[in-house]
């Protein structure tokens, strides 16, 4: 329903036209005479624009046109947006090329959605007061069908949500729906979808294409924004370090922004925001956003529920990392992020050296105990965006994004001395030493698909083995004889 302090506003009254001064001077003195001025505010206009402009963020309001170009004042562009979802507009046409001499008539063309007609003769301008009263009454019950059509309308538009199992998909498809029911043109999602670890995810609508690249950088260089993911209510923000992104790629004094948080029943967790583009928003605006966001809200926590079942299954059972399965799925989804952004991906390929021993004199819950402490270990050397899996028996294999070859061959040394430093428990035996030897390779210099950059690591680790073990090897190194150690 329309809100009870909406009803209770007097209704914006535009007279428009040559004499509009002297019209609403009797228009009040008739309106205070039936008791009724305190519903109305009337205002005098030269022209439909200045009248539009004055009346902007006003969802509901009452139109009157006056003289031989009443016809063409009604049916100005600049009064389509209120023929937008939750706007109404009555209007009432005074000139002397009105036939109906008493109660009046509808204009001859069809009224847009959202707004009625009346027509009044200047003979019997005495009347417009009243007139006036009664298309208030029409107003209202357009006001009231017009909000339900609205809300019926939102509802509907939410329905593909609920199809929806993917949550990196959910959050533009929020910001797609927001921004044509609330009739903005840009907007911004950001967000970071399960399953984790992906980093943060950006989608832009309605700016140009010169600068999307640069405002998707920008954001996801803002940590201020991650840290407010999700958190709040739906509301108006007029400042906040969103503008200060959009000032640092030129976009200047963007206005209030709409504020839409999102997140599901776990670690999903987004932020939309609309730009407003000069306009306020009102109540049924964010009316709107929160019926939406309850939506989307809703269809996130079925989404995660879905992806925390599905990712049992990318779950190794002994370590708790990540498996192969999923290791090759996110290795295919890394290269082609890695082209989008011309940015380095690496990959290391660990295996332990020795490690049968390890069951053989210790035992396989030993085994299995020092398999979990060694993926700790490996989870210790490498960033939360990286992606660590337990490729099969005691191999693993780590995925470092944004990351050259040199620095790919720091991290595995930096891996190869904790291991080998690491003194690992052995129950009634005490305890263990073991060493572990890497492969490094990097896409695209050593593969630009899944297969060749995997196929390098493996190789590179190999190689390392026929060095002497505990050792990192490159890529690099592959065409060159390998030199044997002890």
């Amino acid at each position: 329903m329309v809100p009870d302090a909406e009803l209770d506003a007097p209704i914006p009254t535009l007279v428009v036209g040559q004499g509009s001064n002297r019209v609403v001077t009797a228009l009040l003195a008739g309106l205070e005479a039936a008791g009724q001025a305190g519903r109305f505010s009337c205002a005098a206009f030269d022209s439909a624009g200045a009248a539009a402009d004055a009346s902007l963020g006003a969802r509901h309001l009452i139109l009157i046109a006056l003289g031989h170009d009443a016809d063409s004042i009604l049916e100005d562009p600049v009064w389509i947006q209120w023929e937008r979802p939750g706007a109404a507009m009555v209007r009432i046409a005074m000139s002397d090329s009105t036939q109906s001499p008493d109660s009046g008539s509808g204009i001859p063309d069809p009224a847009p959605i959202g707004s009625v007609a009346y027509r009044l003769p200047t003979a019997q301008s005495e009347a417009l007061p009243m007139a006036t009263i009664m298309v208030a009454r029409l107003l209202e019950v357009e006001r009231s069908q017009s909000d339900l059509r609205s809300r019926l309308e939102t509802e509907r538009a939410c329905e593909p949500f609920s199809s929806c199992l993917e949550p990196g998909k959910l959050y533009p498809m929020t910001l797609e729906v927001l921004l044509e029911r609330l009739d903005c043109r840009r907007g911004i999602a950001f967000f970071s979808p399960s399953p984790a670890p992906q980093g943060a995810g950006v989608a832009v609508r309605g700016f140009p294409e010169e600068i999307r690249e640069r405002l998707i950088r920008t954001l996801i260089d803002e940590k201020s924004l991650e840290s407010t993911m999700g958190r709040g209510a739906v509301g108006v923000v007029p400042w906040g370090p969103l503008h200060h992104a959009l000032g640092r790629v030129g976009l200047e004094s963007p206005g209030a922004l709409l504020s839409v948080p999102l997140r599901g029943d776990d670690r999903e967790a987004g932020h939309v925001w609309i730009l407003s583009e000069g306009r306020r928003f009102d109540e049924n605006d964010l009316s709107a956003a929160r019926t939406i966001a309850r939506r989307a809200n809703s269809a996130l926590a079925t989404a995660e529920r879905y992806h925390n079942a599905k990712e049992k299954a990318f779950i190794d059972d002994v370590t708790g990392v990540y498996n192969a399965r999923y290791l090759l799925s996110t290795t295919e989804n890394e290269i082609k992020r890695a082209e989008r952004y011309g940015n380095p991906l690496s990959v290391l390929f660990l295996d332990l050296d020795r490690f049968k021993l390890v069951n053989d004199v210790h035992g396989h819950l030993i085994g299995s105990e020092t398999l979990r402490v060694i993926s700790k270990l490996l989870g210790q050397c490498v960033r939360e965006v990286d992606t660590l899996a337990r490729y099969g028996g005691d191999e693993f294999t780590i995925l470092l994004v944004d990351t050259p070859h040199d620095v790919a061959l720091r991290i595995a040394e930096r891996i190869r001395e904790r291991v080998e430093a690491y003194v690992f428990e052995a129950g009634r035996e005490g305890t263990l030493r073991l060493t572990i030897s890497i492969g490094v390779s990097t896409c695209p210099e050593h593969g630009d698909d899944r297969e060749l950059l995997l196929d390098a690591a493996d190789k590179a680790m190999y190689r390392a083995k026929s060095e002497g073990r505990n050792h990192v090897s490159s890529a690099n190194d592959l065409a060159r004889p390998a030199d044997p150690g002890s």
